[in-house]
């Protein structure tokens, strides 16, 4: 089962993993962006992080409150679209204190329908998108397999690794990246990037 003891490590191991990625968000922005989407994100989840443990201590409550502090503390357009993403994936879980791999890929759907409705993306913008909707649907199948948890995050991460590293050869069309048109191409979404550390982070 999936605990709010599990999902407060998740959401602190993903703080980690941003802050560790920084640079590397940074430079890839730096190509087709603001360079700051790293800096951004750990701004941000740092808070997230610092003040953890005052969370509220149920599943639903827990993420929309890292949603709430999201939209608060981490800059430009990411504050919103990962905020929108865990503000929707808290209501979709609500209070319920053991949830089952499906419940909880559940959730992950009913985030990235928050990040749709906040963004307007659609699969091949070049986006987070692009990560979180096979991330998420190979994480489901694998669930519906019943599989174990920890097969069940590895095909939820193989498939968001494959979402990012196909962001490469896709033409931008949302945010400051499409403002360059076919230079775009060739560079690796750091949307979509970041947003593959949401599932390695459940695997840490």
């Amino acid at each position: 089962m999936i605990t709010v003891e599990f999902l407060r490590h998740w959401i602190a191991a993903f703080g980690t993993l941003v802050d560790s990625h920084h640079d590397q968000l940074n430079a890839l922005d730096a190509a087709i962006g603001d360079a700051d989407h790293g800096t951004n994100l750990r701004r941000g989840f740092t808070v997230v992080s610092a003040t953890l443990d005052s969370a509220p201590d149920a599943p639903g409550g827990l993420l929309s409150w890292v949603g709430k502090t999201a939209v608060s503390n981490v800059g430009g357009a990411a504050g919103p679209l990962f905020g929108s993403f865990f503000l929707c994936l808290g209501d979709a879980l609500g209070n319920h204190h053991d949830l089952d791999a499906r419940r909880f890929a559940l959730g992950l759907r009913a985030g990235l329908a928050g990040v749709v409705a906040r963004g307007s993306a659609v699969a091949g913008d070049k986006t987070m998108y692009d990560t979180l909707a096979p991330g998420i649907d190979a994480l489901d199948a694998a669930a519906a397999a019943q599989y174990d948890h920890t097969d069940i995050f590895q095909a939820g991460l193989r498939g968001a690794e494959s979402g990012r590293d196909a962001t490469i050869d896709l033409l931008a069309r949302k945010g400051r990246a499409s403002y360059l048109g076919e230079r775009s191409v060739g560079h690796q979404d750091p949307g979509a990037t970041s947003a593959t550390l949401l599932f390695s982070a459940l695997l840490e």
